[in-house]
């Protein structure tokens, strides 16, 4: 078998309404969508985080036509320079890039042998995977305490959701701290309650915040402050584990935090080194849970490796409930009880919408990547970190 054309198609996945994170306001995201196809009719599915990559993914297919599918290793040694090089000093898109075409090689695996992607992995520990739901203040819907509690509530009764997660980002402390406060009373003593700043503090302001949040048992604080030296600070004063998205495993076990990583399976370069990522973290004692935000092909992807990966115990974050549309046929997942079943068709178990995908492609076209850092409190300018 042979690869005959790769093709990558740049999508928007809008929100139903934008939340407002560190760098303003947050509409959806933009994603492009991978197909490598073969000359045996069999197509795979993977999907990159950022539509920047679009120009390397297209070089990448001219590189690898005609070469072996289920060859990964030959693969990306025909498409990435030496890892060490350009994850540290050169520009990252080449492993996000590959990434994105090495998860379609998966599923491309998966559907020759005709096996679901989690038996490829060594077969499956759990049926089910767990999800937050998510909240935050959203311009029209939630922007007060009490509406977000109100909201985290309608989720129990509608879904039976008892894991949620949320960015409390409006620069006020005393507001995070009042919101928290509220939700513990609301939801109870054992509802998971993870809180994400997105580095939004300045250390000071966060050793203030985290000791009025001692008594509210937060599961979780992601990002709390800038960076991981930060974070050790701060570790010295409160007690709540941390989180991040950059995935610097020795800086982590050096300084004794962040607790956990929260990533995308691309951004580390795929599904294989994904595993080898979380191994290293099982062996090092750091947690691991997966990325929100992204469309259904890349979100089976999270479905099978947590589904073959006993280290993963926690929920991973979504956006699932916000997201108005997805590229998979029956997208985009959604969570009862927690819990989303793993796929169980065969690689990576989901359809191409080719009618969703072209919907998308055109509202990408016609509107161009959705905006993650417009603030409509300062239009035309970027904000600068800490807000406080």
């Amino acid at each position: 078998m042979k690869i005959t054309r790769i093709r990558a198609t740049p999508v928007n996945i809008p929100l139903e309404a934008p939340i407002w994170w560190s760098g303003g306001h947050y509409p959806g995201t933009s994603k492009i969508v991978v197909e490598v196809e073969t000359d045996q009719g069999i197509v795979g599915l993977g999907e990159a985080p950022s539509v920047e990559v679009l120009p390397t993914i297209m070089a990448m297919g001219d590189r690898l036509r005609g070469f072996d599918p289920l060859d990964i290793a030959g693969c990306e040694v025909a498409c990435v320079p030496p890892w060490q090089i350009v994850q540290n000093t050169d520009d990252s898109s080449t492993v996000k890039a590959f990434g994105a075409i090495e998860i379609a090689l998966w599923d491309i695996r998966g559907k020759v042998w005709n096996v679901p992607l989690y038996t490829l992995l060594g077969g499956k520990v759990r049926d089910e995977i767990q999800f937050t739901e998510y909240f935050g203040f959203r311009p029209g819907r939630e922007m007060s305490p009490s509406a977000i509690v109100d909201y985290c509530l309608s989720m129990r009764e509608k879904h039976g959701s008892t894991a949620f997660e949320g960015k409390l980002i409006l620069g006020r402390p005393s507001l995070e701290v009042e919101t928290v406060k509220l939700l513990r009373d609301a939801l109870g003593p054992d509802a998971t309650i993870r809180l994400d700043s997105n580095m939004q503090w300045s250390l000071a302001t966060a050793r203030r915040i985290l000791d009025q949040l001692r008594e509210y048992n937060v599961r979780n604080y992601e990002d709390p402050v800038g960076t991981f030296e930060e974070m050790a600070a701060l570790r010295r004063h409160s007690t709540i584990p941390f989180s991040t998205h950059v995935p610097d495993l020795r800086r982590a076990v050096a300084l004794g935090t962040p607790d956990s990583f929260v990533t995308n399976f691309a951004v580390l370069g795929g599904i294989g080194r994904s595993i080898r990522f979380i191994g290293a973290c099982e062996a090092m004692g750091v947690g691991f849970w997966c990325y929100s935000g992204d469309a259904g092909i890349c979100t089976a992807a999270y479905l099978h490796v947590s589904a073959a990966t006993q280290w993963i115990q926690e929920p991973s974050q979504s956006l699932f409930r916000w997201q108005v549309g997805d590229v998979i046929e029956g997208g985009p997942f959604r969570q009862i009880n927690n819990v989303v079943p793993v796929p169980q068709g065969p690689g990576l178990g989901v359809t191409l919408d080719r009618k969703a995908l072209d919907h998308w492609h055109k509202h990408f076209t016609d509107n161009g990547p959705l905006d993650h850092f417009h603030d409509p409190l300062r239009p035309g300018k970027y904000r600068r970190l800490p807000l406080h």
